[in-house]
């Protein structure tokens, strides 16, 4: 049997949460006529809080057309491409929303980049203006003319927050300096307009022609592990629908009521549909930490209870730990989404134990704007899955050699998504395009699965991690959840070097849990007795640390380059 025959009956439909339906409605609003009815709705309710500081739906409305008409002094207009280079603050939603309303494309990067990270990504996008975080506005400043920035605006975060702190950052105190230090250079950055200045100088114009639905919204540079970073095309259309998506996923949220804490940041996909499109079309409360510190988390905790938080595994274990050394109620998080990486199931049961709440496991990729697949809402979760389709998606399972033949029912294989939230390619990578996006409108994911008969989706590994060793393939996630499981261990990552002998070797390296240590032979006899011989690591190295990214993903490609040229 056939994954395509076994599935055309979606099965997974019998899995959705009471009220979920299985279709969605095509998106007939823009992001920015989506924010434009929040505002109408909600003009009194509060829509970013930051440090204390709250901002209404009307203020926000009124910022964003006044920025926008800043940005059209500027010199920016429709299709043109606009680089944000920001923290999480109310400034990032202003400006990201600003450039949508004139019909430019938001290019959102991570602001801890180095200068050839950000400068490689700029060299690709062509951005005329970029919109910078004032502690790293000096190294776009000084990208070389031929890149092709013309304008950069620096943005003092600081200057959103409450004038209570404002005035304890200025304090001749080593903390306060700090604390200053790490938010703002705190002095004008020279070659740059300040954010401040630019806005405050214009006027409101609301008659700007707006974008369609078939317009480029974002260009979302992928995390580049299995290449250099490409630009995933997302359009109006594409973010529309995955909002709309995941407002059906969630039974029981309140329009105008519910308080969302953004920790995720959001120039990466998932913080940016989860906190920037999601929540705003939701009329949301949305809390705003420039990164994640659990201590500012639990700070909010006590004065504006978050009822929806999105995350990564080791932020919900981070918050249970510290909010039950420190007496704090975590009880009012109704919904709690994961993803990125592994969910474990102990976290599970800790997290919903301590918050009364749910704590469920989805997948996506920049590609699917994010989100593709969710555990349901509800008692028919599956832990240790990353759940079913979302509604108006479908899935394959195919032979990662040949795409034409499906997989069935319970056999690995590349898993293919479609749906109105798939991008629709790779800015200037026609050939790159072409390998990821299959006849019938099906993303290449690059991940290989397995498939129950109900339709819940198990991740196996990356195609492009797998390791060949002997003729046999290895899933680096498998043996680094044996390897997990010792008690010496506390973190592992898994990779393939070359062999003298052709093929692959299976190599270890991982972090010891405090006060432990590690015999390295007894450890590999222990690894053989839950292995296969295989996939027994040939090698095992101790770090103290691993490599992550922005939302704590370990970077098995960053690990093997460090083991090659160590």
């Amino acid at each position: 049997m056939r994954l395509m025959t076994a599935f055309s009956s979606q099965p997974w439909l019998a899995s959705y949460a009471d009220g979920v339906p299985a279709t969605i409605d095509p998106p007939t609003q823009t992001l920015v006529e989506m924010l434009d009815v929040s505002v109408r709705r909600h003009r009194r309710r509060v829509a970013l809080e930051f440090f204390g500081a709250e901002t209404t739906y009307a203020e926000l409305g009124d910022q964003v057309a006044r920025a926008a008409n800043a940005l059209r002094k500027l010199g920016v207009r429709r299709g043109d491409r606009v680089a944000l280079v920001l923290p999480n603050c109310p400034q990032h939603v202003v400006a990201f929303y600003a450039i949508l309303r004139i019909g430019a494309i938001a290019i959102e990067h991570n602001p801890l980049y180095t200068e050839r990270e950000l400068r490689h990504q700029f060299e690709d996008h062509g951005a005329k203006v970029a919109i910078v975080w004032d502690k790293v506005a000096g190294t776009v400043v000084g990208f070389p003319r031929d890149v092709g920035v013309q304008t950069v605006v620096s943005v003092d975060v600081t200057r959103a927050m409450p004038l209570r702190i404002r005035v304890a950052l200025r304090l001749p105190v080593k903390k306060a300096r700090d604390s200053r230090t790490a938010l703002t250079v705190g002095r004008a950055v020279a070659g740059a307009v300040a954010w401040s200045t630019l806005t405050d100088a214009s006027r409101i114009n609301r008659r700007v022609a707006g974008p369609e639905l078939g317009d480029i919204a974002v260009l979302q540079y992928t995390s580049g592990t299995t290449g250099s970073p490409k630009g995933a095309i997302l359009t109006h259309s594409n973010l529309r629908a995955n909002a709309s998506q995941g407002e059906a996923w969630v039974p029981g949220l309140r329009p105008g009521m519910e308080v969302f804490y953004g920790v995720l940041p959001m120039f990466h996909a998932y913080g940016l549909t989860l906190c920037l499109t999601f929540a705003m079309s939701m009329g949301a409360r949305l809390v705003l930490f420039p990164k994640f510190d659990e201590n500012l988390v639990l700070d909010a905790m006590r004065t504006t209870p978050a009822t929806f938080l999105p995350a990564v595994p080791p932020i919900y274990d981070r918050l249970v730990t510290a909010a039950t050394a420190k007496g704090v109620s975590l009880r009012g998080i109704r919904f709690a989404i994961s993803g990125a990486m592994n969910l474990p199931i102990d976290t599970v049961t800790r997290w919903e134990t301590t918050t009364g709440g749910l704590l469920v496991e989805g997948y996506g990729m920049t590609e699917t704007s994010p989100v593709a697949l969710g555990n349901p809402i509800g008692p028919s979760r599956r832990p240790g899955t990353v759940g079913v389709p979302f509604p108006s998606t479908d899935i394959r399972v195919i032979d990662p050699a040949d795409p034409t033949v499906d997989r069935g029912i319970d056999e690995e294989g590349e898993l293919l998504i479609r749906g109105p939230q798939v991008f629709s390619g790779y800015w200037n990578r026609p050939s790159e395009t072409a390998e990821a996006l299959l006849p019938g409108g099906w993303l290449r994911t690059g991940d290989i699965v397995r498939v129950s008969a109900d339709g819940f989706v198990t991740i196996v590994d990356r195609i492009k991690e797998l390791i060949i060793t002997g003729g046999f393939n290895v899933a680096p996630s498998e043996v680094e959840s044996v390897l997990l499981s010792h008690p010496s261990v506390a973190d592992a990552a898994v990779v393939g070097l070359p062999s003298l002998s052709g093929g692959e070797d299976v190599i270890a390296v991982v972090v010891l849990a405090p006060g432990t240590t590690l015999e390295l032979d007894d450890f590999r006899a222990w690894a053989k007795s839950h292995l296969a011989s295989y996939k027994v690591p040939r090698r095992i190295e101790v770090v103290d640390e691993l490599p992550r990214n922005i939302v704590g993903k370990v970077l098995r490609r960053v690990v093997r380059t460090n083991l090659l040229d160590g």
